[in-house]
C-alpha cells in the first residue's frame, strides 16, 4: 500500500490506468476523447483493443473500437487508387483508405449535446470492413451503431504524416530501392496528407513498438497460419508476402513510426512473441533508441 493509501498499479495494468485517468480528465473538462493505437502487423493491436474496452466498461465507461481498416475505399475505388503498386495489393497503403468515412462520424458524435455534466456517451456510428469479401481484398459491410463515452482508433498507420521532400531525398534508404519503390514511397508520401484532419482529432497516441522490425512479419504469418487452422485463411502466400512488405516499404518505420514515439503518451516494446519488455512514455523510449544505436553503447556491441 502506497503512502497515499491507494494500492500500487500492477505493471500490465500501467497503460489501463494511464488512458482511463486521460479519459476521465477529457470528459471532465468537457470533451470527448479519442485515443489512438498505432502498432505493426500483427503486434496484437485487435486484443489489446478488446482488453482496453473491458477495462473501460469495469470502471463504467463504454469504449468504441474503429481500426483505420474500416476506412477502406469500397472495392472498386480501391482497386483503381491502388493500380500499379509494386506489392500487388488491393489494400493496406495510405491512399486506400477515405479517412472522412471515420472523421466526419467522430466529428459528429462529438458535438451532441452532453446529457449532464462528465456524461460524455453519446449515439456514434463507424463504418465497418470486412477482409473476407471479394477473395480476400475485402469490401464495406453494414455500419456499426451503437454508444461511446470514448473511442479508440487503432491501425498500422495511425498518426503517420506526410514529410518534406528534403527529409526523403536525404533518407539513407530511398537510393538502394528500385524505381517502382521509390516512386510508390514518393506517392504514399503524398497520400498522407489526406489524413491529417483525423490524426489532429486525436487526443493521445498509445504505440506498440517491436524490439525488432523483422518481427511484424513472423506475427504476419503467425496469424494466418491460425486462420488457416481455423478454417478461415484466404490469403496466398505471394499475397500474404505482398501485404506484410507493403505496410513496412510504402512508410519505412524508421521515417515516419519512430518520429511519432516523441508525442506518444505511452510506448509497449514488445518482443518476438509479443511480450511487453518496456513500458512507458514515448521521449524514454526515444532515449532507449538513440541510446541503443550510439557507437559508445554497450547493446550494440
Amino acid at each position: 500500500m502506497s503512502a497515499s493509501g491507494l494500492q500500487p498499479v500492477a505493471e500490465p495494468d500501467l497503460l489501463m490506468a494511464q488512458l482511463l485517468q486521460h479519459c476521465r480528465s477529457r470528459i471532465a473538462a468537457g470533451r470527448r476523447p479519442l485515443l489512438g493505437l498505432n502498432g505493426p502487423v500483427g503486434a496484437g493491436k485487435t486484443t489489446l483493443s478488446l482488453r482496453l474496452r473491458a477495462a473501460f466498461a469495469a470502471e463504467g465507461l463504454q469504449l468504441a473500437v474503429a481500426s483505420i481498416d474500416d476506412a477502406y475505399l469500397p472495392w472498386s475505388q480501391r482497386r483503381q487508387r491502388m493500380a500499379g503498386n509494386p506489392f500487388g495489393v488491393t489494400r493496406v497503403p495510405p491512399g486506400s483508405h477515405d479517412p472522412e468515412a471515420l472523421l466526419a462520424p467522430i466529428r459528429h458524435w462529438r458535438r451532441q449535446r452532453w446529457r449532464s455534466p462528465g456524461a460524455a456517451r453519446a449515439v456514434l456510428q463507424l463504418p465497418r470492413f470486412d477482409k473476407t469479401l471479394c477473395d480476400g481484398a475485402g469490401d464495406r459491410v453494414a455500419d456499426w451503431h451503437g454508444e461511446a463515452d470514448a473511442v479508440l482508433l487503432e491501425g498500422w498507420m495511425v498518426g503517420c504524416r506526410a514529410l518534406p521532400a528534403r527529409v526523403l531525398e536525404n533518407w539513407p534508404g530511398l537510393a538502394p530501392l528500385d524505381p517502382p519503390r521509390r516512386q510508390w514511397l514518393l506517392r504514399c508520401n503524398e497520400a498522407l496528407t489526406a489524413y491529417a484532419d483525423l490524426w489532429d482529432a486525436l487526443d493521445a497516441l498509445v504505440m506498440l513498438w517491436p524490439q525488432r522490425w523483422s518481427y511484424p512479419r513472423r506475427w504476419r504469418l503467425q496469424a494466418e497460419a491460425r486462420q488457416r487452422r481455423a478454417g478461415g485463411g484466404w490469403l496466398t502466400a505471394a499475397q500474404l508476402e505482398g501485404m506484410i512488405q507493403a505496410s513496412l516499404q510504402s512508410l519505412p518505420p524508421e521515417l515516419y513510426h519512430r518520429p511519432l514515439l516523441a508525442d506518444a503518451c505511452w510506448v509497449r516494446e514488445l518482443d518476438g512473441r509479443r511480450r511487453c519488455r518496456w513500458q512507458g512514455n514515448g521521449a524514454a523510449m526515444l532515449a532507449r533508441l538513440d541510446q541503443a544505436s550510439s557507437p559508445c553503447s554497450s547493446a550494440t556491441g
